[in-house]
């Protein structure tokens, strides 16, 4: 009898409407979770098939949810440097276990990226899963194909000291082009090969306390530099110069003191000797100038370091942006050094490429990971997990890691959090009419039991 029918139908409708009541409720109670994706609920039929066209039985309806995982929520502002959120498609891969991946890790996916470093410096988010990354190498770049077992959690408290060594040397200075000629230049006796004719000599001299100096030529300008060895040992590079002719100068480079290397010339320091030359305007004449000035110098020093390959920039040929010969005063105007002495471990930076980079306080930054992001054919077709977590299933497609901003994948945006897409207001209304929807139902159920009760009073 239909009645029955229409009574399972009414009953269908409460089940139903009791589901998508409870999706609504977890939607409101995740209204403020970062990186929560809506639930929806869509209604289906349920027909009970007949051969016959002149009768109908009815069959009921059915809940089925639809999650949202694909919507973008709005990314808020944060002051944490490893809060972190994604501006696109994507999502970030964390494991339950903080150990690099292998056949019992639980890998699983999320869009919720409030990461703080727990008590051994791992990055885990509010659920307590870690953050997933690739090692860079030392030259800071990743390893060409993104691997799934490649990846290790992310740690920030693990990068030791570290110090730079100097590689190149740009320097912008004026000499003076009307400086009168030294006597050692009128009277030819200067030599840069020798300690008794060279400024590298004169230099030696006046740093192992000679005064006045007794070898030695003393410069027209000189000037000071400040370098770096490998195990962040400070050294003072001077650059002198001595007016050989118009349009021409001496220039020697020399550490001082000279007990900081082991140099050619033995006791002066000095590490390289050329001549400068310029064009007609004051620029630099790149052309005529000693290679010797312009050439990588290699420089062994003392102490322990490894040798360092120093560049010197004198500028462009032909313009003013390095060394010059005007009619002013001979004068340092600016100088640039790489490199960096010994320095501690004081922060760590993100940045939109998903590069983790480790903040020194002698000012370095050191690229030690990389974040990928990994994406679906149909992320609306993930499997969701405890702690606002994803997994593959036949739906979404298989993963594909990728380097934010490549392939489709979104970028990072550090110290940001991704929004709750719950719109309580939509909820709300969701709320009134699923409650009435229920209520109907449940009229339906009391008017069938109401007919029923009639039929049974049919047979006193």
């Amino acid at each position: 009898m239909s009645l029955f029918a229409s009574l399972a139908s009414g009953v269908s409708g409460l089940g139903a409407y009791s589901s998508a009541l409870g999706m609504i409720s977890d939607n409101i109670a995740n209204l403020n979770t970062t990186g929560y994706k809506e639930t929806r609920a869509k209604f289906s039929t349920l027909v009970t098939e007949t051969s016959s066209s002149s009768s109908f039985s009815p069959g009921g309806v059915q809940a089925l949810p639809q999650s949202l995982i694909s919507r973008q929520g709005l990314l808020q502002s944060s002051t944490s440097a490893t809060d972190l959120s994604i501006d696109g498609a994507g999502f970030f891969v964390v494991s339950t276990r903080g150990e690099p991946v292998d056949a019992d890790s639980e890998i699983s996916f999320t869009r919720a990226g409030s990461f703080t470093p727990n008590a051994d410096g791992f990055l885990r988010n509010t659920a307590g899963f870690f953050l997933m990354g690739v090692p860079l190498d030392t030259s800071g770049n990743p390893p060409t194909n993104l691997v799934l077992t490649e990846l290790q959690p992310i740690n920030v408290s693990n990068l030791t000291s570290t110090a730079e060594a100097s590689t190149s040397v740009s320097i912008r200075a004026n000499l003076q082009s009307s400086q009168p000629l030294s006597a050692a230049v009128t009277g030819a006796t200067y030599n840069a090969a020798t300690v008794a004719d060279s400024m590298a000599g004169y230099a030696a001299d006046v740093a192992a306390g000679i005064i006045p100096p007794v070898n030695g030529v003393q410069p027209d300008f000189q000037t000071n530099i400040q370098v770096f060895d490998a195990l962040g040992g400070v050294h003072t590079v001077t650059l002198a110069a001595l007016r050989q002719t118009d349009n021409l100068w001496n220039v020697e480079m020399y550490v001082d003191p000279p007990s900081d290397i082991t140099s050619a010339l033995v006791g002066t320091g000095q590490i390289a000797s050329g001549q400068l030359a310029f064009n007609g305007d004051g620029t630099v004449d790149i052309a005529t100038t000693s290679a010797a000035l312009l050439n990588p110098l290699n420089v062994s020093w003392t102490g322990g370091a490894v040798a360092s390959t120093l560049t010197f920039d004198l500028g462009s040929d032909g313009l003013s942006d390095g060394m010059t010969q005007f009619s002013g005063k001979s004068t340092i105007i600016s100088s640039s050094v790489d490199g960096a002495t010994f320095g501690n471990v004081v922060g760590v930076a993100i940045d939109k490429d998903g590069v983790v980079s480790a903040l020194f306080s002698n000012g370095l930054a050191k690229r030690v990971s990389q974040i990928p992001l990994s994406t679906f054919q149909n992320p609306d077709g993930l499997t969701r997990r405890q702690g606002n977590t994803y997994t593959v299933s036949d739906q979404s497609g298989t993963l594909n890691l990728k380097l934010a901003g490549f392939g489709g994948a979104g970028f990072v945006a550090p110290q940001t959090l991704e929004a709750s897409t719950v719109d309580l207001a939509a909820e709300f209304t969701s709320l009134i009419t699923v409650q009435r929807a229920f209520s109907a139902n449940t009229k339906v159920i009391i008017t069938v039991d109401e007919m029923l009760n009639e039929l049974n009073s049919v047979k006193r």
